[in-house]
């Protein structure tokens, strides 16, 4: 190869292009649209920032009116598909590929558009899975960040939400790619330095706000009695039984359930300190009693919460903040932590099919999978020890040389037989099969694969499949937990039988647990303005959760 800086020529012509439109390093927002046609060229590998809650709004608007007969063929490469302007670029034909982890608000539309043959789909990657190709082969020509402030050198202040954004600007500034920012304002001097400004090309002063979704708020008034009774499954039959003190919990409301039922429930079982001690977790709004009574002695988070800031900087014994008071997450680092540190994932999902394979992804839905598959899966690069890790090995197997034995993460799906719209939760064949048929997809879109996931709770019980012997075992047991769908009416009443004696399956009578007695009544908070007042006062709930 004759010339060995054809990416930083290409570089320095994007730059010289850009800043045509700069004053310095500052892009005027009249000049934004003629910014963008002049530094992204047709073809390139474009990540957006579109995070779980941060987003380049902004710059996605700006991009999503770029001229089609000027820019296409874009390959877009961003962990959230969140805004409609991420995929009104497929629907002008500025983009065509994507790349991405989770789709949420979008996920019908992505649907449709999918099916439409409007986008064609490289992969849904896990966060992780989609950071790390940052770094090998989807790198990013250019990346759209979002940050709240910046200086004039575009030193980056990035607020409670940092998210992806060391991630997405580590591989494209170091690899040659062009870093743009949108901040809410300019200043002299910002709080903190999260970015350098020598990683950062040009930045965008948006004179507001970016858009932020309170994407981990669940309001215990709508916690059912069905969600508690899950709940006090999981705290009895699996968190006390197996000692687990650093875990992760997905977004839910069975979740969330068991968050509020730890400072009650949690306390008549005698749990404090033994359980819930270390999270990887974003900071749920129903977290603040368990905090507020000692359960919780440390929170690294992927990301923030619309409410929670007041709150978190107050209470820096248990959550990681800088020298302003504010949050710092990190969603690598944190993903990191939910998959090699975290000794349980608890979460739920749409379907789960007869081996036990889990998907989000359904014909009318494809919300994606976050981080789920991360902290959902069984990391066997793990070496160090724990006690519910080799715990659950030995349930896996037995008979092996202890010294040499692998360990297991819990990984367990939670949810109620009939979901949504009275949506079976258990099915014969996933709908992920049916996109990867109709998409011709190598590879069907599973969020967490049978092998790694070790329990099933549902109001009918628990289904430990870690002592499962056979293929047989492991399909009655799930039929066992199905309830009255279609799943569970097929079961063998008498191998189910059989399970349930030898402790596979768990009745939640079998625990000790009356399902009458799961009653709104022990939550820590029926309500956001419990959650508020809890607080002392620091949490400040979004006007869309506050009705008083």
């Amino acid at each position: 190869m004759s010339n060995w800086g054809m990416q930083k020529a290409a570089l320095g012509e994007r730059l010289t292009a850009g800043r045509r439109h700069a004053k310095g390093k500052i892009v005027p927002l009249p000049s934004l649209p003629a910014f963008l046609a002049a530094v992204i060229r047709s073809g390139d590998r474009v990540c957006l920032e579109g995070d779980n809650q941060k987003q380049a709004d902004i710059l996605a608007a700006a991009l999503a009116n770029l001229d089609p007969a000027e820019i296409s063929d874009l390959h877009m490469v961003q962990s959230g598909v969140v805004l409609p302007a991420h995929l009104d670029v497929f629907e002008k034909g500025i983009a065509r590929r994507l790349d991405f982890s989770y789709s949420g608000p979008q996920s019908a539309r992505i649907a449709r558009m999918l099916f439409g043959r409007k986008i064609e789909l490289g992969a849904v990657h896990t966060y992780l899975e989609l950071f790390a190709r940052y770094f090998i082969d989807l790198t990013p020509n250019v990346a759209l960040i979002a940050a709240v402030s910046a200086d004039k050198d575009g030193n980056l202040y990035t607020g409670p939400n940092t998210e992806d954004t060391p991630t997405v600007v580590e591989a494209t500034s170091y690899k040659n790619g062009l870093v743009v920012a949108q901040v809410t304002e300019i200043v002299d001097k910002v709080p903190r330095v999260d970015i350098p400004g020598d990683l950062v090309h040009f930045v965008v002063e948006a004179g507001r706000p970016f858009y932020v979704e309170p994407l981990f708020t669940r309001d215990p008034a709508a916690i059912t009695e069905t969600q508690i009774l899950t709940a006090m499954l999981a705290i009895k039959g699996i968190y006390a039984p197996y000692g687990v003190r650093r875990l992760n919990h997905g977004i839910g409301f069975n979740t969330a359930a068991i968050e509020l039922l730890l400072p009650t429930y949690g306390e008549k079982l005698g749990l404090k300190g033994k359980v819930c001690t270390h999270f990887a977790l974003n900071p749920h709004p129903t977290l603040i009693p368990a905090i507020e009574s000692g359960w919780v002695d440390q929170i690294h988070c992927f990301g923030s919460e619309v409410g929670m800031e007041d709150y978190v900087a107050a209470r820096s014994d248990i959550f990681f903040t800088g020298p302003d008071g504010s949050l710092r997450s990190n969603r690598a680092f944190c993903q990191t932590a939910g998959l090699y540190a975290c000794d349980m994932f608890i979460g739920s999902t749409l379907q789960i099919d007869l081996e036990g394979h889990s998907s989000t992804v359904t014909t009318s839905r494809i919300a994606g999978f976050g981080g789920a598959p991360n902290m959902g899966s069984d990391p066997h690069g793990r070496r160090h020890p724990s006690e519910p890790w080799l715990k659950a090995g030995a349930e896996a197997d037995p008979h092996s040389d202890a010294a040499l034995r692998r360990g297991r993460k819990l990984v367990v799906q939670i949810g109620e037989t009939f979901g949504e719209r009275n949506a079976p939760l258990f099915v014969e064949r996933l709908d992920a099969l049916e996109l990867a048929r109709e998409l011709k997809l190598d590879l069907a879109p599973v969020m967490v694969y049978s092998d790694d996931v070790t329990h099933i709770v549902t109001e009918e019980g628990i289904a430990n499949l870690l002592m499962c012997r056979s293929k047989d075992e492991r399909e009655q047991a799930i039929r066992g937990v199905a309830g009255y769908t279609d799943i569970g009416r097929a079961r063998d009443a008498k191998l189910v039988e059989q399970l349930r004696q030898r402790g596979v399956i768990q009745r939640p009578e079998d625990l000790g647990i009356d399902p009458l007695d799961a009653d709104r009544r022990l939550l820590a908070a029926r309500s956001i303005k419990d959650l508020m007042l809890a607080s002392g006062g620091l949490y400040r709930p979004p006007s869309r959760f506050r009705n008083w």
